[in-house]
């Protein structure tokens, strides 16, 4: 543990002079080893001057690095451990930490381990990490072999309930009860060769496709699907994530807030009645960066890999907003959580493959020659372009929709469930609507 600590020191102490953290003014960066936290406090009021898209990569790497300083100075003070020379008569703590010495209590067990995930997990969260995903999933992964597959205990730790390979529970309201009659199903193939996939991208309509994740360890040995494996691979739960709370993010009351997987899971999954109102939804959260031992457990599809076909083709009306970048890979997002939640109708960017890997999902789908009937938002304030969302509330009541928007009942769909273990192409620029039908975990791969 004193070695990993001592080599991450080390590499946040040693600055390239091409690195963008040298853009901060010097007296910051002599700092940097030994007064993290006015640091942290500076770069995240530099975080919230700008856009996030438009924050200078130096505050986000200088955030990022005063946090692995502050982590490394906790886990150091907490173990004893402090870094030298072997002949000094005096050794410097880790990270800045004060060393502890036999009369002064080290912090408790339950205390220090959470602040350690909870420093690091927010420099993933708030600044992405800037180029230091790697050290710090090495410092989690090293802190959390050194004291067991879980850590310590934590305070007030309550158990799920659960073994591993069990599942999670099915909500008595029923909310799997409210899948609506598909009446417009869409096509469907069984494990498409990439040669069919691709002439079927041709035609621009969605497919479902059955048999494509058998060889997932998600799916199997490594089951996403059991409570008790997801906590062994977020440290017991500590690691934290950003939850959209509320039913969808159009709606007045949509907040967000930053909480343990195990809050999370505790709070919005694991309750057989849960609360309709009140619903958490980790929804388009790049997981798998942050958590990188969860990537292991899946793959991306091979089908992510082909050429698209030209956009006009494909179709990408619907939104105002300018084509995006070229992607060098497919982009992973998590979506994970109770029945219920919705994704309002919307139209993607990019081609997308989304995979069903816990629970089920009804998923309604509108082709770009639709998008006149379906009433897309404009410039909101702030100036945010929300033209690739849908005013309309996609299963609302019949007297509302006739009322407010005439239009929508007569635009043409087609409709699924999306089960476990099964893929769902949506072209780009095609408008889809999602509710989950229970507990639901699916990842979605972006690729043009």
């Amino acid at each position: 543990m004193q070695s990993c600590l001592e080599q991450t020191i080390s590499a946040i102490s040693t600055i390239d002079p091409a690195d963008p953290i040298t853009e901060c003014p010097a007296s910051v960066l002599a700092l940097l080893p030994v007064a993290p936290d006015p640091l942290i406090a500076l770069a995240h009021s530099k975080l919230h001057t700008f856009a996030f898209d438009s924050v200078p990569v130096c505050w986000r790497r200088l955030y990022t690095d005063a946090s692995i300083a502050k982590a490394v100075g906790v886990i150091g003070k907490a173990r004893g451990y402090s870094a030298g020379q072997a002949s000094s008569q005096e050794e410097k703590p880790l990270g800045g930490g004060k060393a502890t010495s036999d009369d002064e209590e080290a912090p408790k067990d339950k205390d220090w381990v959470d602040e350690v995930v909870r420093v690091l997990d927010m420099a993933a969260i708030m600044a992405g990490a800037a180029g230091r995903e790697d050290t710090i999933e090495r410092l989690l992964a090293t802190l959390q072999n050194h004291l067991g597959e879980d850590g310590p205990p934590r305070r007030k730790r309550r158990k799920l309930g659960r073994e591993r390979g069990s599942s999670f529970p099915v909500a008595e309201n029923l909310e799997l009860s409210k899948a609506p009659s598909i009446s417009y199903p869409l096509q469907s193939s069984v494990a498409p060769s990439m040669q069919a996939f691709e002439t079927h991208m041709e035609t621009a309509q969605p497919i479902l496709i059955d048999a494509a994740l058998t060889h997932w360890p998600a799916m199997h040995e490594r089951p996403w699907s059991s409570p008790e494996y997801l906590l062994e691979k977020t440290f017991g739960g500590r690691r934290l994530i950003p939850v959209e709370i509320g039913r969808s993010y159009t709606d007045v009351e949509w907040g967000q807030s930053i909480i343990t997987f195990k809050e999370f899971m505790e709070k919005y999954l694991m309750s057989e009645a849960p609360d309709a109102s009140r619903r958490g939804y980790l929804a388009q959260h790049d997981l798998f960066s942050q958590i990188p031992t969860l990537r292991n457990d899946i793959a991306v599809p091979d089908y992510c890999y082909t050429v698209p076909p030209h956009p006009k083709a494909s179709g990408s009306a619907g939104t105002s907003k300018p084509p995006p970048a070229q992607l060098d890979e497919p982009l992973l997002n998590a979506w994970f959580g109770p029945a219920g939640t919705v994704s309002p109708l919307h139209t993607d960017p990019y081609h997308n493959i989304l995979c069903q890997v816990v629970g089920k999902k009804y998923v309604r789908l509108y082709s770009p020659e639709q998008t006149e009937k379906l009433y897309p938002k404009g410039i909101e304030d702030g100036g945010v372009d929300m033209s690739n969302t849908s005013e309309v509330d996609a299963e609302a009541a019949a007297e509302v929709l006739n009322a407010e928007f005439p239009l929508f009942r007569q635009a043409k769909y087609v409709e699924t469930i999306l089960n476990e273990g099964e893929c769902l192409y949506i072209p780009v620029g095609w408008w889809h609507y999602v509710r989950s039908l229970s507990v639901s975990f699916s990842v979605s791969f972006w690729w043009n």
